[in-house]
Order: structure tokens, then sequence, then C-alpha cells
């Protein structure tokens, strides 16, 4: 069952501008526990218009609330259900500069209280794993649960994956019509053709998390938006699974078995087609008839067809393998996931919005086709959660790259159900209050989908 949960922060000012003029917000309870916000600046200006939300937001958070009352509200419940194997998936929203890496990571990667969602989840989830290393698996180091970390950022089509060197990574629907995420091709001995998903690191404690954690953000892109020069100006997608060691052991054994295969299958094909083009010629009139002088080998199509299935065989042995490793685990955790997404800066280029940050130069063209990219994948995010929340019998996955790569987080196959939420990083001060309208409307779309279910049920 989809929820749709849609929460606001509010962010402090920061020391700079403590004199700036700041947005006046206003919270209203409704039936059902929603909240409505409604926006002005004092004095009204033509420019900032008032503006009020629907009751769609489930909770909003006040600039004094730390990342530990967020992570205490958002996250901590849910918890539960990924102990219990189910997939939940978390998204920051906002203009640049709003909050949204705060919240998600962090900037205090020492002191508990300032941790962001994804570092105060895990440490949450670890405590949870080593309970129950403790009390079972008779010691078994290939059963010990740990979580398993998947960090990559998007890029237009393109994801890099932070915890293998940057590398790059292409997004491919597969025949199963599941979105795979796979780096460059590695050419091995043998004519072994291996490639790569993304990298999973297992981390068996906090710190190894953490350290994982650090190394993937030092390689994280940045650049200049219309608020700040440091703007995250991808889409970072970080996956924490529970995981063991024999599941990692697993997949990696199909990888290899399937860099295996591709020497085996690709000589199978060559000898085909060496001997078909020995038993046929091509006459005058440039038909192609039975060669005279040669009889076509099919003893050796069939020792080389024979082989490649063999090889098939191994590949088919291997992923049901992994099937094995979740049922005879006994460990109703494995497999659940905790997907945080820190989207990239929301950027509105619209006319005067150009020159709304004073002296800041005008974004250059490829700054312009990067925001329109990124904004192109958040309203295709705001129409995928609306759809699911809605139950809609088409869901629009393929509309953005974002929403390709995430899909498999929304239908987690042997899940028993998900949970999404949109946390809206939002400014107070009155020279963003056009960003920050734009983000309170982007959610309260979002949220509307959520409530217009819950009427029709009720």
């Amino acid at each position: 069952m989809e929820s749709s949960n849609v929460f606001v922060r509010w962010r402090p000012l920061p020391p700079t501008q403590l004199n700036t003029p700041e947005i006046n917000p206003v919270h209203e309870k409704h039936r059902g526990s929603r909240v409505s916000i409604s926006i002005s600046t004092s004095p009204p200006s033509p420019a900032n218009r008032a503006w009020k939300s629907g009751p769609v937001f489930t909770q909003v958070f006040e600039p004094t609330d730390g990342n530990k009352a967020v992570f205490n509200t958002v996250v901590a419940p849910i918890l539960p259900q990924v102990l219990n194997g189910d997939s939940c998936s978390f998204f920051a929203y906002g203009h640049s500069g709003s909050g949204k890496s705060h919240t998600i990571l962090g900037y205090d990667f020492e002191e508990p209280e300032d941790f962001g969602l994804c570092l105060a989840a895990a440490r949450y989830l670890g405590e949870e794993l080593k309970d129950s290393n403790n009390a079972s698996h008779g010691g078994s180091a290939s059963l010990e649960l740990g979580i398993g970390l998947r960090m990559y950022e998007l890029r237009g089509n393109t994801a890099f994956d932070l915890l293998n060197n940057h590398c790059k990574c292409y997004i491919r629907q597969g025949y199963d019509g599941q979105t795979h995420i796979r780096g460059e091709t590695e050419v091995l001995d043998g004519g072994r053709v291996r490639v790569r998903p993304i990298v999973t690191k297992g981390c068996w404690s906090f710190d190894d998390f953490r350290r994982g954690v650090l190394r993937g953000l030092e390689l994280r892109a940045s650049g200049r938006s219309t608020v700040h020069d440091e703007s995250s100006r991808t889409h970072a997608v970080l996956e924490l699974e529970i995981v063991n060691r024999a599941l990692l052991e697993a997949r990696e054994a199909v990888v290899e078995r399937e860099s295996e295969l591709v020497p085996v299958a690709k000589r199978a094909t060559d000898i085909y087609i060496e001997e078909q083009m020995k038993g046929f010629v091509k006459t005058d009139d440039g038909k192609f008839v039975l060669n005279p002088e040669y009889k076509i080998d099919q003893g050796r199509i069939d020792d080389a067809e024979e082989k490649k299935a063999e090889f098939e065989k191994r590949v088919r042995d291997a992923e049901e393998h992994i099937g094995h490793v979740f049922r005879s685990s006994g460990q109703i955790c494995l497999g659940g996931k905790l997907v945080f997404v820190d989207l990239a800066g929301a950027e509105y280029y619209h006319g005067s919005s150009l020159s709304t940050h004073g002296s800041r130069p005008l974004p250059s063209p490829q700054e312009q086709k990067e925001g329109r990219q990124i904004n192109t994948d958040l309203l295709a995010l705001k129409e995928v959660i609306r759809a699911r929340a809605s139950k809609k019998p088409r869901i629009p996955y393929r509309s953005s790259p974002l929403t390709m790569v995430l899909r498999g987080h929304f239908e987690a196959r042997g899940c028993k159900g998900s949970y999404s939420a949109v946390i809206l990083t939002a400014s107070p001060a009155a020279d963003q209050y056009a960003a920050t309208a734009n983000t309170l409307k982007y959610g309260n779309l979002v949220g509307m989908a959520g409530v217009e279910e819950t009427d029709r049920t009720v």
C-alpha cells in the first residue's frame, strides 16, 4: 500500500541574514491532522502574492527543530517496516540553499544529535541488527546482518557510482521490464566480459557506513546555481539495504557467471556463422544455394550450442541461488530497503527570476540546460508519487531517468508494501519568496493526491 506524506521544514535564517525581511507563514490544522500553510510578505508586494495551500501537509517543522526532531517524526516510525522487509523512500525537495543536503546528510558526522536522516537511520538499524546478530545465526559469518550501501548521483541520462571512483554508469531497461544501472564494460582474460552494477559496500558497523558515505560525498558534483556557488547539481541517491555476506556473495556470483557466459556464447555464434558461410555460395544472379563442395558440420554447431546452454544454466542457477538465500535465511528483514534522495536544487528560470539574486551572474546556457533537466526530473517524480497515491493503472515511470531508476524501489519485489515521503525544505527569507512558494506548490500537488484518496475511502 503506497502512502503519500509531505512534510515541510522551515530552515532558520543564516547568521549573515538575521536582519533580512522574512516571509509570514501561518499553519492551520484540519480534519485528520493535516496542515495547510498560507504565506505572505509585509508589506504586501505585487510580485509576491499571498498564497495558501490545501490541507495536505503531514507536519510542519519550525526553524528551531533540529535534525533529530525531523528523524524522530519522519523516519523512526517507519523503520520497523524496513525491519519487516519493506521498501521506504524519502525525498528532500527544495530550491538551492534551502537545507536539503543538511536534512538528508547533515554537516556534522560525529555528533548523533546533528546526524542527517540517512546517518541517523543507519545508526538505528545498526543497533537493531547487532541485537539480532547476537541472538541468532549460531555465529555464522555468512549470516551476519549488516547494511549494504549503494551511493550514486544522477546527472541527465547518466549515473555516477560514488563508491566506485565516480564510475560512469548507464541507465537501461532490461528484458524483464526493470531498470538497471550498469557500469563500463570490462574485458577480462579469456575473452570474458564483465558489466558490474552499482557497487554495494557491505557495512558491518556504523563506522564502516559513515566512512563510506564520507568517501562518496567527496566525489559528488556541485556547481553554481541562482542561489549559491556550491549547489548540488545532481540527484544523490543513497540506498540502504539489509544484507548478509551470503546475499552479497550470491549477487557477485551472478556477475561472474554472466562474464563467463560471454565468450562461450560468442564462440557459439561465431561457429554458426562460420558454418553457414561455408555451407552456402552466392550464384551469379545473387541467390544463395547449398555449397556442393562443403557440408555444414552440424555436430560442431551442436557442440558449441551445448556448451553455451551449460553456461546459461550456470547463470540461471546463480540467479536462483539468490532466491534460495532469502528463503533459507529465516531473516524476515533481509532485503529491507531505505532510500534517501537528496534532489538537485529546483531552479526557476522564468524571465525576471534570473536576476532575483541581485549581483549574482546570470546562469550560462549550459547551466540553464541543466536546470531544465533537473526540473523535468522533479516534475516527473511528482507525477509518479501522485499516480501511485491515486492508484492510477498507469504510472509514468519512463518520464525521466530519475523515475526510471526509482521504479525498482517503488515496486520492490518481495516487499509487503512501500512507503514514500517528501520533505520540503523552505527558506523564510523574503527575497526567496518566489522559490519558497514554488516549493510549497509542488508539495501541495503531491499531497493532494493522498488527501483525495483518503476522502474517497472515508
